[in-house]
């Protein structure tokens, strides 16, 4: 399993964090649009912001005077192929022991 997936989830596993993550999934967003469409402070928003960023999921740029976040896709799709490779994996397993318990059934 790739080291860099339980930091992931370990961001993810925030509520705040995955709603916003799931926000700028839409569109690009300053850290004032999104504290005035989440339930916390800005102050709290570029916490998350940061913590999302560490792990690789967003990344932020400026746009005029803005500073606007928004998703790192590759980095989402990079997180999906190794969850596919982990349910291959066990798919591969369970069909293992199914044909075994076929064969002794």
């Amino acid at each position: 399993m790739d080291t860099a997936l339980p930091p992931v989830f370990a961001a993810l596993g925030d509520d705040t964090r995955w709603s916003i993550l799931v926000r700028l999934g839409r569109e690009p967003a300053s850290a004032s649009e999104l504290a005035r469409e989440l339930p916390v402070s800005r102050q709290a928003i570029v916490k998350h912001l940061e913590v999302l960023r560490t792990v690789g999921l967003v990344r932020t740029r400026r746009s005029g005077r803005s500073v606007l976040h928004e998703v790192e896709g590759a980095r989402l799709d990079e997180v999906g192929r190794d969850l596919r490779g982990i349910a291959a994996a066990w798919d591969r397993r369970l069909e293992g022991i199914r044909s075994i318990a076929e064969d002794r059934g």
